[in-house]
């Protein structure tokens, strides 16, 4: 299922002996190897020898080691280093912070600093909502994580969760213009998380909740929620289920397919399973299945957790009992957010006609995608490299930016339901095809028509 990755992604500088085949012969290396050339630079050249960056992606580190046997084993060739690209990208950290004013002299200086700031702070004291108009706050969201449930890694501590709560912070930068700053929490005890943010919460506009392993995250994020005056966000949960039901939205749309007569069958029911089961109720899925690791869940099995309890109370109406796999005999939807590897081609066979499969576990999904599409007629991953790619990038950027905008702190199912419809409505009737149901991360309208839908579904709330 392995394909070649920008993930992994190697700069190779090779010494090689001068000739009008040179490059090609590295390219056919790499080739046959199995790695995906993505540029050839000369770097040097003199009489006798050339040395040429064979930039490429791989599938992984050891495929990488293949790639650098197969260019050393070409005659008088000499692979001299290997540059990993994504860890180079990563030297130093992906932010800084860069004033927005400009220090010249002495004037500006006693503006932005002392003595003028004093002015500044005590109209803040005198009116505390000031500070939304006069600092950072009404543009600025802490992105909030204790490292516990990070990407696919699982608990991997808060300084290996570093490098994903940087892009996320560049991310919310690119996409909405919104300023946000990694908070890596050296904890995983839920009071002091709870305490920890409140106390900072003076400071920011808004707190996305990032990586937080569940059920500890429903309880953080409900109690951030009641206690503070900001909107608190649990992207893992919210920002997955609107990205996921904006392509549903349209997927059902190419097979014909209406959202309350389908079976739907949801993998995982952690933190972005219960949502976006959630999400599909409240949207009007009438037929969903939620299977963990012991199997479909239905209203025999009673939980002390809240979250699996409702899932037992609202889903399943046939009450069926079974595995996953068991499960997907005869469903339309499968939506899987668990682990990779657990389906095979045989299981998606065994669907409906017409079966739609979005296989997110990340980096391997739960299925092959290709052996997926060989049956079902709409496949969609996590991934970048393969069609369909569900992003939570697609929805976070603009749904803070409309919360921002709005001035609001409470979020509600409309303006998750008004963030999926306005995500899928970016690709037209007239692009809609199997192997594009939701637009690409880099649609630059996205995030303002994102944006947009939050602020009209919070005015009426209002």
């Amino acid at each position: 299922m392995a394909v070649p990755s920008p993930g992994y992604s190697l700069t190779l500088r090779v010494q090689t002996p001068v000739s009008i085949t040179a490059t090609s012969e590295l390219a056919a290396a790499v080739g046959r190897a199995g790695g995906s050339i993505t540029a050839l630079d000369v770097a040097e050249s003199g009489h006798d020898s050339m040395v040429v960056d064979v930039s490429c992606n791989t599938t992984d580190a050891e495929h990488g080691q293949i790639v650098r046997d197969a260019l050393n084993a070409l005659e008088g060739v000499t692979v001299r280093n290997i540059s990993d690209r994504t860890f180079l990208m990563h030297l130093g950290g992906k932010l800084e912070v860069v004033p927005k004013v400009a220090l010249r002299n002495r004037d500006d200086l006693s503006r932005a600093y002392t003595p003028g700031v004093a002015r500044v702070c005590m109209a803040i004291a005198k009116n505390p909502e000031d500070a939304r108009n006069l600092t950072i706050k009404r543009n600025t969201i802490a992105v909030v994580t204790d490292g516990s449930a990070v990407l696919g890694l699982g608990n991997i501590g808060p300084a290996a969760a570093l490098p994903v709560m940087e892009g996320k912070a560049a991310l919310f930068k690119q996409f909405a213009n919104v300023d946000a700053w990694p908070v890596c929490l050296d904890t995983q005890d839920t009071e002091e998380i709870i305490m920890i943010v409140k106390a900072l919460a003076p400071v920011y506009g808004g707190v996305n909740l990032e990586d937080i392993a569940a059920p500890r995250c429903f309880e953080i994020e409900a109690r951030l929620r009641e206690e503070l005056d900001i909107p608190v966000f649990h992207d893992d949960q919210h920002g997955t289920a609107i990205v996921t039901l904006a392509a549903l939205n349209n997927a059902l749309q190419v097979v014909g397919k209406q959202i309350d007569k389908v079976r739907i069958v949801v993998s995982g029911v952690g933190a972005a399973g219960n949502a976006i089961i959630q999400l599909l109720v409240a949207r009007g899925a009438s037929n969903v299945i939620a299977a963990g690791r012991n199997g479909a869940i239905s209203r025999a099995d009673v939980s002390s957790d809240p979250h699996r309890q409702w899932l037992a109370e609202h889903t399943n109406p046939e009450q069926f009992t079974g595995t996953l796999k068991e499960a997907m005999v005869g469903a339309d939807v499968f939506i899987g957010v668990s682990a990779p590897n657990i389906l095979d081609e045989a299981d998606i066979e065994a669907m409906n006609q017409d079966a739609i499969v979005f296989a997110m576990a990340n980096p391997d999904p739960e299925v092959d995608p290709i052996a997926a599409s060989r049956h079902a007629a709409v496949v969609a991953t996590g991934r970048s490299d393969y069609p369909n790619q569900i992003n939570n990038v697609l929805a976070f950027p603009g749904f803070f930016r409309g919360l921002l905008d709005a001035g609001v702190s409470e979020i509600t199912d409309e303006m998750l339901l008004a963030a999926a419809d306005a995500i899928s409505a970016r690709v037209s009737q007239a692009e809609l095809n199997p192997g594009f149901i939701i637009p690409s991360v880099f649609d630059p309208h996205v995030a303002a028509d994102v944006a947009e839908a939050v602020s009209t579904a919070a005015a009426k709330n209002k």
